[in-house]
């Protein structure tokens, strides 16, 4: 490849790597919380669907109101988010880092049934076609500007597989991470990502782009953090006055 087209193949490549980190995230955070066999099947529906859309509409997908889906998402997550965050936050002021394990408590976001787990898959599949149609406008966008749709094309899937890869590298590492804790970081990556979406899609623009995932991340996590410690000290006051009885 030239120079120019180098240059399209990085810039499409680094963009398409951002929204495929987003992608990674949620597909990796639900797997490990609620079990991988529904999420990667979500996952793959998304992808399915997304290659029918890319191959029907083509260079006419920037005609999809991106808006209203990023709302939908956005809101789907944030409810789901906010449910894991709050349940997180008790789980883990109850019990430290000791995960589930430690007590026979049920726990009612794990699925155990025989099917399929359809909110596991929901949030993969919309987690995936929506961030997959974020990558195939930026495809679109640097190759109709540039002339190179191979090019850009190309940086699109190498960007998708490059996360992927190191996404599935790092999933058994995240699967040892204990379930309470890990409820809690997946709520808190869900309730930043349905902020941000659910924003975007009533049209408002965040300050620094994408750039204000990461301090809506350090918003929640510092939120989390001081509502571990608030209930810490309620579960603390409860047990000594317990004791006292």
């Amino acid at each position: 490849m030239g120079l120019f087209a180098n240059a399209i193949f990085i810039a499409t490549f680094l963009a398409s790597a951002v929204e495929a980190v987003e992608m990674v995230t949620i597909v990796v955070g639900v797997g490990a919380t609620r079990g991988w066999r529904s999420t990667l099947i979500g996952a793959a529906a998304g992808f399915a669907l997304l290659a029918a859309i890319v191959i029907v509409v083509g260079a006419a997908l920037t005609a999809i109101p991106i808006g209203a889906l990023r709302l939908i998402v956005g809101a789907l997550l944030l409810v789901f988010g906010l449910q894991w965050f709050r349940k997180g936050v008790v789980r883990v002021a109850a019990r430290g880092l000791a995960g589930i394990h430690a007590e026979p408590i049920e726990d009612t976001e794990a699925w155990k049934g025989p099917g399929i787990d359809w909110i596991a898959f929901v949030l993969a599949f919309k987690g995936v076609l929506l961030e997959g149609l974020e990558v195939a406008f930026n495809v679109v966008s640097f190759g109709a500007t540039t002339n190179q749709y191979g090019v850009a094309s190309a940086a699109g899937i190498a960007a998708v597989v490059a996360i992927g890869g190191l996404g599935l590298a790092a999933r058994d590492s995240v699967s040892r991470v204990p379930r309470s804790f890990l409820q809690l970081i997946v709520g808190v990556m869900l309730t930043t990502f349905g902020t941000f979406w659910s924003v975007e899609g009533l049209g408002v623009e965040w300050p620094f782009g994408d750039g204000a995932i990461v301090g809506l991340l350090a918003l929640y996590a510092a939120t989390a953090v001081v509502y571990v410690a608030m209930e810490r000290r309620r579960l603390h006051s409860a047990r000594a006055t317990t004791a006292v009885a």
